[in-house]
């Protein structure tokens, strides 16, 4: 009896222990396979970074790909038409616009785009080129003399 007892218990250890086996190696391949999905998220989102450069070129691109400008963030590019300005975002596969896209086409579709033209060129920009170009780039120099980076 004792005898049975013994191998019950050491069949049972024998169980335990492979069952424990599995499951480091169930976990060792579920870390290989979040690697692995991990990997080809990032190559799918190289691969839509690389290739939105391309869908001008396109001959589904409905537009004159002479006039569409590349930015790439937060939106991929501007297609200036004769009568408006279309702002482009590109998709490939299943990706979908962030939140700060969506707030974007949000914006652009309420109207509430606008323009705006700067133009800051006085006599202490030209004395800040002159002394950047003579003494080269400093930012601690620039900030010191002027209150900003070169």
């Amino acid at each position: 009896m004792n005898d049975l007892i013994l191998a019950l218990v050491a069949f049972c250890v024998l169980l335990l222990l492979v069952a424990l086996g599995l499951l480091w190696r169930v976990r060792a391949l579920a870390q290989r396979l979040d690697d692995a999905d991990f990997q080809n998220r990032s190559l799918s989102s190289t691969y839509g970074r690389i290739t939105e450069q391309w869908f001008p070129l396109m001959e589904a691109y409905p537009y004159d790909p002479q006039q569409f400008r590349f930015l790439g963030s937060p939106l991929d590019g501007v297609q200036f038409e004769e009568d408006r300005i279309v702002f482009i975002e590109f998709k490939t596969n299943r990706s979908r616009l962030s939140k700060r896209q969506q707030r974007l086409r949000e914006l652009i579709e309420a109207g509430e785009a606008g323009s705006f033209s700067f133009r800051e060129w006085n006599r202490l920009n030209w004395v800040h080129v002159f002394l950047v170009s003579f003494f080269g780039s400093s930012s601690a120099f620039s900030v010191g003399i002027f209150g900003q980076g070169s």
